[in-house]
């Protein structure tokens, strides 16, 4: 692992939100939002709320390129997309292991695709 991401995988380990920001689709522009993340084993592991129907989780699939921000730190991320039923319902369970059952039930109303995020 490099040095110089010590630091920014420091904040993911100390921080249940992040600013995700991903190109928009037909806009161009950067779009930024605070979303619910996993971060394990250098694996930064996204569940969007509305699942397929989420328009960050659309913006990700014309262009896998995101961008995070936590604590004031930046890194690029290169996302893929996760569709298997499989693999959608274990990040389902990291999310219910880090923020509750009840909290990921609350906010999140589909659960057909995640995204999985490696640092550049």
């Amino acid at each position: 692992m490099p040095v110089r991401n010590h630091a920014f995988q420091g904040h993911l380990a100390r921080s249940r939100e992040i600013t995700l920001s991903v190109m928009g689709r037909k806009s161009g522009r950067s779009i930024s939002n605070p979303v619910w993340f996993v971060w394990d084993e250098d694996h930064l592991y996204l569940l969007p709320v509305r699942g397929s129907d989420t328009q960050w989780y659309k913006n990700a699939l014309k262009n896998p390129s995101i961008r995070i921000d936590v604590g004031g730190a930046e890194a690029e991320f290169k996302s893929t997309l996760i569709t298997d039923r499989k693999q959608v319902a274990s990040i389902v369970e990291k999310f219910r292991a880090k923020y509750g059952a009840g909290d990921v039930k609350k906010y999140y109303s589909k659960f057909d695709v995640a995204l999985v995020a490696q640092m550049r």
